[in-house]
């Protein structure tokens, strides 16, 4: 699949899955309501007129990064690296991972909702262990359906997105096997440093694009 195409259809389970906020008011949802309900409200953010695409970007962003676990992420992608890290290296990993998360797609989420054009999804199984919940779902588009999986984790009643995988391929995973060989090679304190670098980088071309 060509780059662009990749990325947009990873967008979509990266942006859609945070636009509730708690609602302690409201009678406890599993994570297929959650993200049932999540997912319609992108929609409905994607579809409003009359909103240049900037500001749908700047909303949904926001909106991610109150859903994302990126504590939980970050365990997972550090994995064994994670245990051999200390208090301060674990923290500044995991404000550089959200950030670079965020660093990456942001430049790139505007060409994404001018080009939405109505795809939609469709629920498949729901399995519940221990806390955790894996939602499988379908994106359907014109010319193709593209399996999605949630994996997530429950906290104070939120179920919160710790992993994403599309047709088979694991957001956590593939991270994983990058730092994984730099960490080995370079240590931690240098993946630290390329995330740094990384992240400037990422910025710079945005800000260069919208200039």
């Amino acid at each position: 699949m060509r780059a662009k195409s990749t990325f947009r259809y990873l967008l979509i389970p990266l942006v859609i899955f945070s636009l509730a906020g708690p609602a302690a008011a409201q009678p406890p949802q599993g994570p297929t309501e959650q993200l049932r309900n999540d997912i319609d409200a992108i929609v409905s953010i994607l579809r409003t007129r009359g909103l240049e695409a900037a500001e749908k970007a700047d909303r949904i962003t926001v909106l991610v990064k109150r859903r994302f676990d990126f504590e939980a992420m970050s365990r997972l992608v550090l994995a064994v690296n994670w245990r051999r890290a200390s208090e301060e290296q674990k923290a500044r990993f995991s404000g550089l991972f959200a950030d670079l998360l965020e660093a990456n797609y942001r430049g790139r989420m505007e060409d994404y909702i001018s080009e939405y054009s109505d795809e939609h999804v469709e629920y498949g199984s729901e399995t519940i262990r221990d806390g955790r919940a894996l939602v499988e779902t379908l994106l359907v588009t014109d010319t193709r359906e593209f399996p999605i999986s949630y994996k997530m984790l429950q906290k104070e009643g939120e179920w919160l997105i710790y992993d994403v995988e599309i047709e088979g391929v694991s957001l956590v995973r593939n991270f994983r096997s990058t730092y994984d060989e730099i960490v080995r090679r370079e240590g931690i304190d240098r993946l630290l440093e390329r995330m740094e670098q990384k992240i400037r980088e990422r910025k710079s071309a945005s800000s260069g694009k919208a200039n």
